[in-house]
């Protein structure tokens, strides 16, 4: 053989041996099998499909490499048996709202919300800028668990009442379904707070197994019927002005993924964080409009004596919260340093607008 066609030879063949080595990851790369169980009931609006909106996108957006199934409330677990089923690794991934865990530690509430606590724009700031995110990992490190967010649900509102609420004293006695440090509240009010899952509130509202309830919204609240079988509807919700739901993932899973794999969960619950609230407020005004003039629901807001009360017993709580462990104790400081510094530049900015908008406008 001539020498230079040797030396071609040999380089084409090199090229050849070195592209058929750098293309075998690609070639070879295994599809991801992801399991995602959810708290919400298949096909719900805003939190059902929005969960299975984002597994559906996930797969998508990995062009079909990480296979999602998707099961909701009841399908594979009970609602409440997601974050067990996860952080054994049963299931890959869990969307819930994680105040539900509030009884393995209470620092979960406040990744989901809390009385008196952060809006979805304060929640945003204090998840991404302000140390939440870092405070989020260590607790759930702790649970072999990493979670992103993954939407939001907004101001909520204060629930449905078989009677009007016109003060505190007739808040003993109440049997209401409402999770998290917000059923501790009315605990400490004489109430009796029960935690339902969402496709099990209808039935114990029908029965008078509870006299009331909160669950989240206009939007969601008419789908669930409610109004046949409660009154009165009252505003605002103290207990969860900003309703945070997490994409809560087994740790050791999630850090076997490679970093591309990872930006692209990232992107997708990011994205989903983002359309949810949109889709809750462009909603809400619609089915509240709804549940009045079709079904005759009373509107009726919470007076101060009741909110006063709300303020007070919410104190106790937090104490208690607070005195758990120096995790609770830090997490609750940082959430109200955060409540401190951006409520206070929300009060001048999105609080005085609302307010003068709507005097000059008449909303």
């Amino acid at each position: 053989m001539k020498r230079r066609q040797f030396i071609t030879g040999a380089s084409v063949g090199g090229l050849a041996a070195a592209a058929s080595t750098l293309a075998a990851p690609a070639i070879a790369q295994q599809r991801i099998e992801m399991v995602i169980v959810s708290t919400w009931p298949r096909d719900f609006p805003g939190l059902g499909t929005g969960a299975q909106r984002l597994a559906k996108r996930i797969q998508d957006v990995s062009d079909g490499r990480i296979q999602v199934q998707y099961f909701a409330a009841g399908e594979r677990v009970g609602a409440f048996d997601a974050f067990d089923e996860v952080a054994s690794g049963n299931a890959q991934a869990y969307h819930a709202a994680d105040y539900y865990w509030k009884g393995k530690h209470p620092g979960w509430a406040y990744f989901t919300s809390v009385p008196f606590g952060l809006t979805e724009n304060e929640m945003g700031a204090w998840i991404e800028y302000m140390g939440g995110q870092e405070l989020w990992d260590e607790l759930a490190g702790e649970f072999g668990l990493k979670c992103l967010p993954t939407g939001n649900t907004g101001v909520q509102m204060g629930g449905w009442f078989n009677k009007e609420i016109n003060s505190a004293e007739e808040l003993k006695g109440l049997k209401i379904r409402m999770p998290g440090l917000g059923g501790d509240v009315m605990a400490k009010l004489g109430a009796s707070p029960v935690s339902l899952p969402g496709g099990q509130i209808y039935e114990n509202l029908v029965s008078g197994a509870i006299d009331a309830t909160e669950w989240v919204g206009p939007w969601n609240d008419y789908f669930l019927k409610f109004y046949e079988a409660a009154k009165y509807y009252y505003y605002p919700g103290m207990h969860e002005p900003g309703g945070f739901l997490s994409f809560g993932m087994n740790k050791s899973w999630w850090e076997g993924l490679s970093k591309a794999d990872q930006l692209i969960i990232r992107a997708c619950t990011g994205q989903e964080n983002h359309q949810m609230m949109a889709e809750f407020n462009a909603n809400n005004g619609t089915y509240l409009r709804k549940l009045i003039d079709e079904h005759g629901v009373e509107l009726r807001a919470f007076n101060d004596d009741v909110y006063d009360a709300f303020g007070r017993a919410s104190a106790e709580v937090y104490e208690e919260a607070r005195s758990h462990s120096p995790l609770a104790n830090r997490i609750h400081e940082s959430f109200a340093k955060a409540r401190a510094d951006v409520g206070g530049w929300m009060k001048l900015s999105e609080g005085a607008y609302y307010a003068q908008r709507n005097r000059v406008l008449g909303l």
